[in-house]
């Protein structure tokens, strides 16, 4: 047998062996489960591991931007008119956040530490200075002092106080003074009796350079499920006491800045947000690209700040039942010392529409107002994101004070926030080197199924042009010679002369 003769059936052996090798470990998906189960070793919270650094003092920039609502007809208002606002904003500031006092806890099975933030104003992305421009608004300290005496003895003596030095439901400041804080008189008078009350009010106030306390994270080694969730904060362990229900006061999920890798469209991501003192939920919506990067966009539903109604789940943050807010609500009086204070999406995005309707000014847009987690599935890498969130005060009568006789039940807009981040390049660039090593490790199989698929177009190229030599042989002509003895040409010297074959049945 000739080498060539050989070559072909190893050719073809190997083609077969490529193809069998290559289908069977892609339906088995070895490759894609070794990958798979790398990344769910690498992406924990311990020291020297992949995302810890990143974990710890994020790279890409955050920005916060603050848009508030300007009154534009506070005499017709308190006379009982519905008010009118104009958003004014933004006030951007450069948001710098990293986890400090880091330390393994329970024989290093979580992680111990505390968010801190800080922010520095940027003006070339703002409309104005905050420390000149001013604002007309609720003002928030005498409402909160009114609800606490509502009913009281107290509370006409707070109402004379308060008439005798003109002191406003509403009130004029900065900027500045709203979000950092500014000294109020009412506040200043409860402190004399009340050395717990704090004279100094903002809606940032001690929020710069500070912390939300402490938490304790699950590192995510014993179930990459558990990547970054959260075990305690404050001390507390799993369950809050601001809420009604246990479900309500369960804490659930991360705290927003890290995710479990392998994420999949049909699950609920949880975060727990210490500004509202609960958890949330958000859900797949659809996919999208940033930066190169494939990402899940994953969204809160309308269930999330549903009535009890609409979700009866939700009862349990009602904070009493005769304090149950409409759809797209949350009172959040129970964490903020008993202030009238509701959260919501920015201009009621997705609340009942008789909260838009009832302040001149509200118009909810999707793409403006939604709150939106973009995260790489494979990964679980945040890629961009926007947290979206609006402060509003309901006001309404409160006996003993006779200036709230003409005031109907409102739910009055204060200010909404955006705080957004998007990957940067140097992060995304090692995203996409990570996930083109993890295709290649998955897609292996295929690969060599590839192979085997140029292998044996090979094999039917050989045996193709086997098949034709062979066919060409048979049909080439055979020669003999003239007769037993050579001839000769004078001229040329010696030749053979050949006929052609006699055909042995003529």
């Amino acid at each position: 047998m000739t080498r060539r003769s050989c070559a072909i059936p190893a050719v073809g052996v190997i083609a077969g062996f490529l193809l069998v090798a290559g289908f069977g470990l892609f339906v088995s998906q070895v490759f894609h489960n070794i990958m798979n189960n790398r990344l769910k070793k690498e992406i924990v919270l311990v020291e020297g591991s992949r995302v810890f650094e990143s974990w710890k003092r994020p790279p890409p920039p955050v920005y916060m931007e603050f848009f508030f609502f300007n009154v534009t007809n506070l005499d017709e208002f308190l006379g009982g008119a519905k008010p009118e606002v104009k958003q004014i904003g933004p006030y951007t500031y450069r948001e710098y956040r990293y986890k400090d006092n880091v330390s393994m806890v329970a024989n290093g099975s979580k992680v111990s530490a505390y968010n801190t933030k800080s922010f520095v104003f940027l003006r070339e992305k703002s409309v104005g200075d905050p420390a000149v421009d001013s604002i007309t608004t609720v003002n928030i300290p005498s409402w909160a002092v009114m609800n606490k005496l509502r009913g009281s003895w107290k509370a006409g003596l707070l109402a004379f106080s308060m008439g005798s030095v003109g002191i406003s439901l509403f009130t004029t400041r900065t900027v500045d003074e709203l979000l950092w804080g500014y000294e109020d008189p009412v506040l200043a008078r409860v402190s004399q009796t009340n050395p717990d009350v704090e004279k100094v009010f903002g809606l940032m106030y001690k929020k710069n350079g500070s912390n939300d306390g402490e938490f304790i994270y699950h590192t995510g080694q014993q179930n990459y499920l558990d990547y970054g969730r959260v075990e305690t904060w404050k001390g507390q362990r799993y369950k809050l006491s601001f809420w009604a229900s246990d479900q309500s006061n369960s804490i659930n999920g991360s705290d927003g800045s890290a995710f479990h890798p392998l994420l999949t469209k049909d699950e609920r991501i949880y975060i727990f947000t210490p500004d509202l003192c609960r958890s949330i939920y958000m859900e797949f919506e659809k996919d999208v690209e940033v930066k190169g990067i494939p990402a899940y966009r994953f969204t809160p539903p309308r269930s999330v700040l549903a009535s009890k109604e609409e979700n009866p789940a939700n009862e349990g943050f009602c904070v009493s039942p005769q304090e149950c807010l409409g759809t797209g609500l949350l009172k959040v009086s129970p964490c903020r010392k008993g202030a009238p204070v509701v959260a919501s999406f920015p201009h009621f995005h997705l609340a009942d529409d008789k909260y838009v309707s009832a302040i001149e000014g509200m118009s909810p847009q999707r793409e403006h107002h939604q709150t939106f987690l973009d995260l790489n599935p494979t990964t679980g890498v945040i890629v961009r994101a926007n947290k979206r969130a609006q402060v509003n005060i309901l006001i309404n009568k409160v006996s003993g004070f006779p200036k709230t006789r003409d005031l109907n039940e409102t739910v009055f807009p204060v200010m909404f926030l955006n705080e957004s981040v998007v990957i940067d390049d140097a992060s995304a660039a090692r995203v996409q080197k990570l996930l083109l090593i993890a295709a290649l490790v998955s897609n292996f199989p295929l690969i060599i199924v590839g192979l085997g698929a140029i292998m044996l177009a090979v094999f039917i190229l050989l045996l193709i042009r086997d098949r034709k030599k062979k066919t060409s042989n048979e049909d080439d002509t055979s020669y003999s010679p003239v007769s037993a003895k050579e001839k000769e040409d004078p001229q040329n010297g010696t030749y053979i002369g050949l006929t052609p074959k006699a055909d042995p049945q003529t």
